[in-house]
């Protein structure tokens, strides 16, 4: 069971936790969409007993139990396409996600 970030998410991460502070990028999965989950991303004050901890390329990321099994094999991605940038989540447990790419199911 493993998370990893690309090294231009790592790259992205560590600037934004520069800036801002903090152990590192929080990662779950929450009911929504047309699909029934959806990701969430934030950034992580403090780690909590429970959470699962993972190190990619020098950043942690952070995994309640209840979503580790709905990320496990998932690669987190730093994308620029044109003008628009942003994250992009590699998840091989995904089965199928609603046509405009804001949540899924496995």
């Amino acid at each position: 069971m493993s998370i990893t970030l690309t090294e231009n998410a790592a790259r992205r991460v560590r600037s934004l936790l520069d800036k801002r502070g903090g152990v590192g990028m929080r990662l779950a999965v929450k009911t929504s969409g047309c699909s029934g989950m959806a990701y969430a991303l934030e950034f992580a004050d403090a780690a909590d007993p429970d959470d699962c901890r993972f190190e990619s390329h020098g950043v942690t990321v952070l995994i309640d139990p209840r979503s580790l099994p709905y990320l496990t094999g998932t690669e987190l991605d730093f994308v620029r396409e044109g003008l628009n940038e942003g994250f992009k989540f590699n998840n091989p447990n995904v089965k199928n996600q609603c046509g405009c790419g804001e949540s899924f199911t496995v």
